[in-house]
């Protein structure tokens, strides 16, 4: 017998947390996580939660600052609500006992990150997405209509096929692999995507193993709109250190006035932008990989020495002592940081309220298309959008909860056909490597039409192999992520493809300049029915 509940939300972070606390007062929802329920990029997030608290910042300046950042095609709406909404989602975070630093005065200790003009970053120490999370979790534990389903991983959308050919049927829930290896029937009256990012697409991530795009490639092959998949945000300063997997290091530190130097001690940003190292990150990220290719060498350095062994320890205890443990002791040298692959701004395309172009289907996060992000993302405007899109939707999901009539035919079980047991494996590890590797090298920083060509073709070659072995061979999670992050590469490179002019995150040397007459758009893409 299929799963059944009012709400399916697929991801356990800031954004399907929110919304599952909300929901719950309508109905049952189930949340269902690929790992433990506690593993996602929102406990990755360091930085904090940019949002309007102070007496001398206004809505206005925030949302220049996000328009500035976006290079041009933010969706004003999306930037409005999500602006003028965040103060009360975040004191509604704080009355379920997040714990958010404060000055002596008892006032938020807010910091200033990369494309902020005023100090507007709450945060917890550097471990601000932990302790969000933390607090949703606890919250959601307290509700009896939440189910939380770990190690389970969504393999497709059920649609209603009879709504017609080339029209996306109504999402009824998902086809999902339990951790008890069987696939089975999760049904929703309305299904959420909250499933976060896509980093593991390319070869050097900030994000956690869990990031592989599921959502997105989901949703295009149910036939929803998806766009700007072109615009991938490099974080730049990640930690290098040969055994330091994926350990970022926040933009805050710059916030509070970390300075990036080359191997001889020179300072560059000023060279690349009026903000110096708060610039917008699209333009920091560029700036070091520009140098990492003058200079050969492999990082630069983040230097906070100046600022003192006490302040450093204080303010970012977990970042000090991560360092630490690799044997750099950031209170007297420099830490080696390159960029990394960091957050996805485009997605599934929604509305303000989290609605696909799939009916029953919504997405909310970092999965989503919103229009808030335009090109480039804000320093420390994810989680805020989490937050308040996950609000936003859980009321409008409830509203349609009341509309929707019965099922009169339960979605067929998952038909496993003559598939085996794979004797292959290595498949998957060697299509997953190369994939990651060209997108690295073909479809990262800085791009051309000759490089988008190769990543295009090669892609093609390997969604092929990658679609036979998924028909031949018993479904693992390995095979999914798989499976998604090429759909996901894919989707990059053909946005990437269109877009003629460097705008933002995207960045050719076929198109150096941008072209507001022909581009001041976003570039949709859907797969035929």
């Amino acid at each position: 017998m299929p799963h059944r509940f009012d709400f399916l939300v697929l991801g356990g972070g800031v954004a399907g947390l929110s919304l599952a606390l909300q929901a719950a007062r309508h109905g049952t929802v189930a949340v269902l996580t690929k790992r433990d329920r506690h593993e996602g990029n929102t406990a990755y997030a360091q930085g904090g939660i940019a949002s309007v608290l102070s007496p001398t910042d206004t809505f206005e300046e925030h949302i220049q600052d996000t328009l500035e950042a976006g290079a041009g095609i933010n969706h004003l709406d999306a930037v409005e609500v999500t602006v003028r909404e965040g103060p009360e989602r975040i004191r509604e975070l704080v009355q379920l006992g997040a714990d958010f630093n404060r000055r002596a005065t008892g006032e938020f200790d807010l910091t200033r990150e990369g494309g902020h003009s005023q100090r507007r970053i709450i945060h917890s120490g550097d471990i601000t997405g932990r302790e969000v999370q933390r607090a949703l979790m606890d919250a959601c534990d307290e509700q009896p209509n939440i189910t939380f389903f770990q190690n389970t991983s969504a393999i497709d959308l059920i649609l209603d096929r009879k709504a017609g050919p080339g029209v996306p049927g109504r999402c009824l829930g998902v086809y999902a692999l339990t951790a008890e290896g069987r696939i089975e029937r999760f049904l929703g009256k309305v299904t959420v995507l909250a499933t976060g990012g896509a980093g593991k697409v390319y070869l050097y991530t900030s994000n956690p193993d869990v990031a592989t795009g599921d959502g997105v490639a989901m949703a295009y092959r149910a036939g929803a709109e998806v766009a700007n998949m072109e615009f991938y945000q490099f974080h730049p300063t990640c930690l290098y250190h040969p055994e330091a997997k994926s350990f970022l290091i926040s933009e805050a530190l710059r916030g509070e006035g970390g300075k990036l130097r080359l191997r001889n001690g020179q300072q560059f940003m000023d060279r690349y932008h009026r903000m110096g190292e708060l610039a917008p990150r699209d333009v920091v990220a560029r700036a070091i990989d520009a140098e990492l290719k003058r200079t050969g060498d492999d990082s630069v350095f983040l230097d906070m020495t100046h600022l003192g062994r006490a302040f450093i320890m204080e303010r970012f205890p977990n970042i000090y002592t991560t360092c630490k443990a690799f044997n750099i002791d950031m209170a007297v040298q420099p830490i080696p940081v390159v960029p990394a692959a960091h957050y996805m701004c485009g997605g599934v395309v929604t509305d303000l309220y989290g609605r696909t172009s799939v009916p029953g289907l919504y997405a909310i996060g970092e999965v989503a298309h919103t229009g808030l992000h335009g090109a480039n993302r804000l320093a420390s405007n994810s989680l805020l959008e989490g937050l308040v899109f996950g609000h936003r939707a859980a009321a409008i999901c409830a509203e349609e909860l009341r509309s929707l009539s019965p099922l009169k035919e339960e979605p067929p079980e998952w038909d496993e056909g003559s598939a085996v047991a794979s004797d292959e494996s290595v498949v998957v590890t060697h299509n997953w490597d190369e994939i990651r590797r060209l997108m690295w090298n073909y479809v990262g920083i800085v791009r051309t039409d000759k490089r988008l060509m190769r990543a295009r073709r090669r892609l093609e070659l390997l969604r092929e192999e990658i679609r036979d072995y998924y028909w031949r061979f018993k479904v693992t999670r390995d095979v999914i992520e798989l499976r998604n992050i090429c759909e996901v590469a894919s989707l990059i490179v053909d946005c990437a493809s269109r877009r003629k002019e460097s705008r933002g995150l995207h960045f050719t040397l076929d198109y150096p300049n941008t072209d507001e007459h022909h581009w001041k758009h976003d570039t949709v893409v859907r797969r035929e029915l």
